[in-house]
């Protein structure tokens, strides 16, 4: 996102569909309407000529219907990446802790625990719900502020290879945090989404205006061909909206990451 408001991301997808099907019926009411209006007046070559111009429509609503699947399917696949990374730069860090001494490893273990639960709470929340969102992201960032102090400290107390180590792994922790938070920031930019709907609209009133010139009616295969584009349409949204629709990103690898943690913590204690 570059700070320009964005109208579309703000509304739930289901909405977008019903008000793309909605839009597309009545493109192609007004298509047959003017379609009837032109047909004893529209020559062979004038109805050859509609049917390319349907026939180019259908193969640009095919490219940008593609590049845009792509483009939302590419940002999801990275946001997937981005749970796994941090989850394996949080393991990561966790078994550094052995190298370390008590009571230092036992202070950081149980912060490295408060901040991968903070994480896990962060991967269920609802994106349209910013203020939720920047509470959980805060409570991490205070989080691993403790936990970088206590790695410090250590550092500067008795600097070894353990401890640079730890650092080091530290860092890759911050790091996958934030690519992981820009990930969850990146999907198709609107001006291509509203590209898609202008597109399709014009679609439906080719149909309807190329069927009535020819002398007949809307067939069955173009309602649902109207009706496949709604469903693309939702599905491109769907995979564009992390934590909003029925695809969401898989979360066990942080789950499994803090069950893990929590588990050994238990275990030592018993």
């Amino acid at each position: 996102m570059n700070g320009t408001p964005e109208v579309m991301y703000a509304i739930p997808s289901p909405i977008l569909m019903l008000a793309l099907l909605v839009t597309m019926g009545l493109a192609i009411y007004i298509g047959t309407r003017m379609g009837k209006n032109r047909a004893s007046r529209t020559s062979e070559e004038g109805r050859a000529q509609v049917s390319a111009l349907q026939g180019s429509l259908l193969g640009l609503l095919a490219l940008l219907l593609g590049f845009s699947f792509s483009l939302a399917l590419g940002r999801y696949d990275d946001r997937s990446v981005a749970v796994i990374t941090e989850a394996n730069a949080i393991g990561t860090a966790w078994l550094r802790t052995d190298l370390v001494a008590e009571p230092a490893r036992g202070d950081l273990r149980k912060a490295l625990v408060d901040y991968t639960a903070e994480r896990v709470e962060a991967g269920g929340n609802d994106m349209t719900q910013t203020e939720d969102r920047n509470r959980l992201l805060s409570a991490a960032q205070g989080q691993f502020t403790q936990i970088w102090a206590l790695a410090s400290t250590l550092a500067r107390e008795t600097p070894n290879p353990a401890t640079v180590s730890l650092t080091s792994s530290l860092n890759d922790m911050i790091d996958a945090f934030s690519a992981r938070d820009a990930a969850l920031n990146r999907h198709v930019p609107e001006p291509v989404l509203w590209l898609l709907f202008v597109t399709f609209v014009f679609m439906g009133w080719t149909l309807g205006f190329s069927s009535r010139v020819a002398g007949e009616r809307p067939s069955p295969p173009v309602l649902m061909l109207v009706l496949l584009i709604v469903l693309v349409m939702g599905a491109i949204l769907d995979l564009d909206r992390p934590r909003r629709g029925l695809i969401g990103i898989d979360q066990s690898a942080m789950s499994a990451t803090l069950d893990a943690m929590r588990a050994e913590i238990a275990a030592q204690a018993s």
